[in-house]
């Protein structure tokens, strides 16, 4: 029985960012002339005599031209600052791009990530055997934290088959320096490229799905061996989720729980474990 690799982690939000100071953008700074316009007494844009004369008279001197232009580039490139600080403040998604952190505040880390995300549905068709218990682990880094639990499962409804046991593993992460939505996305179609069914999970964080996989002919010469494989991704903001569940069995034998069985259970283990990593 083998175990699919943990998915990596739609598209981001935001839009093209501007140049912090640079006047132009509509809203910010005055109104920039046509170029080559000259105008009476030297302010760029103003309308001049017909006919215009190439003799200095009325006009002022060119130092005092100078001056003016560059006040007003000196207030357009104010205004465009405390445009682009409001734009900041206010619309933070103005200047975010794809690969920008999104926020992890509103998640917390737990050093038993088997006790706090314990998949209670799903051990309704299973047990946790005495002889192997969980495997849990946590770390933490300026950049990514992560809480992983490993679990060998068993029926219970006793079997000498093979689908008397199975596998679960459960992995969150908490990206604090990149974006994870490219790679979610990324992981998504590629999940699509092997052929998995894919179930969108509507209401469950930014984005959500649950994968499955019936896999025949993995046996070898024995065509009647089965491999199965479900699995639940979840991306909120800066957090994903991965839950998945690994079974094998052999037709005309007992067989794993079904496909539906799993997308319920895991489903709502998966609400309330995303639930219990909230603040």
């Amino acid at each position: 029985m083998t175990m699919p690799p943990p998915s990596p982690n739609g598209p981001g939000y935001g839009y093209p960012q501007q140049t912090p100071g640079t006047p132009g953008p509509a809203g910010f700074g005055p109104p920039q002339p046509a170029a080559g316009a000259a105008g009476a007494g030297g302010v760029a844009g103003a309308p001049g005599a017909a006919g215009g004369s190439d003799s200095g008279a009325g006009r002022p001197a060119r130092g005092g031209s100078l001056r003016r232009n560059a006040v007003w580039a000196f207030v357009g490139a104010v205004l465009a600052s405390s445009g682009w600080a409001a734009a900041v403040t206010l619309v933070p998604d103005l200047v975010q791009s794809d690969t920008s952190p999104r926020s992890v505040s509103a998640f917390k880390l737990s050093d038993d990530f088997c006790a706090s995300g314990k998949p209670q549905e799903l051990l309704r068709l299973y047990k946790i055997p005495d002889s192997s218990p969980p495997y849990k682990h946590t770390d933490r880094h300026a950049n990514l934290d992560t809480m992983v639990c490993s679990m060998t499962l068993e029926r219970n409804s006793p079997s000498t088959d093979d689908a008397q046991y199975a596998a679960s593993y459960m992995r969150a992460d908490l990206h604090k320096a990149v974006n994870p939505a490219p790679e979610f996305a990324a992981s998504k179609d590629a999940y699509r490229q092997r052929n998995y069914q894919l179930t969108d999970i509507p209401g469950l964080g930014d984005e959500a799905y649950f994968a499955y996989l019936d896999e025949t002919g993995t046996g070898g010469a024995d065509k009647t061996w089965h491999n199965v494989h479900a699995e639940v991704n979840v991306r909120d903001g800066g957090m994903t989720y991965f839950f998945s569940w690994s079974g094998s069995y052999s037709e005309g034998k007992t067989k794993v729980p079904s496909k539906e069985d799993l997308r319920v259970a895991m489903q709502t283990d998966t609400w309330a474990t995303t639930r219990s990593l909230r603040t």
